[in-house]
């Protein structure tokens, strides 16, 4: 059984949040430029095993799809497509970047950090791939 990635999607970056090998503990991994994500995810996939992507599906309150929602689910089709041996997932992600920021403020980071969006996009992730491991675990 592979860790399991969550990817939060946003034009500009894109936070990467991995598991554990055993799918206990999820951890901020990275941001990288949304522009080199797949290919970012090539070479992490040939170093480490991942058996599911989850990705966080943004929505608005009413539960409509928001505007991101066009480039998460093409997306989507080309992760399995590249990576048919991969689970690829969706995940509530309203509320990632308040609980995002909240942990920054509960952890005691200064303003500057606080509004460093590379840092939220990574612990945003981190919040989808907690919320999801807890949402399999409660199966």
């Amino acid at each position: 059984m592979g860790r399991i990635l969550a990817i939060d999607y946003g034009t500009k970056r894109t936070g990467i949040a991995v598991s554990d090998p055993l799918r206990l503990i999820a951890g901020g991994l990275e941001t990288v430029p949304t522009k080199d994500l797949e290919r970012w995810l090539a070479d992490y996939f040939a170093r480490e095993e991942v058996s599911t992507i989850v990705l966080g599906k943004p929505s608005h309150m009413d539960g409509t799809p928001s505007d991101t929602w066009r480039f998460i689910e093409p997306l989507a089709g080309r992760l399995r497509r590249a990576w048919p041996d991969k689970e690829v997932v969706f995940y509530d992600e309203r509320f990632t970047s308040v609980l995002a920021h909240r942990a920054m403020l509960d952890g005691g980071l200064g303003r500057m950090a606080r509004r460093d969006r590379a840092l939220v996009d990574k612990i945003s992730a981190t919040i989808i791939l907690q919320g999801y491991m807890e949402y399999v675990s409660g199966r």
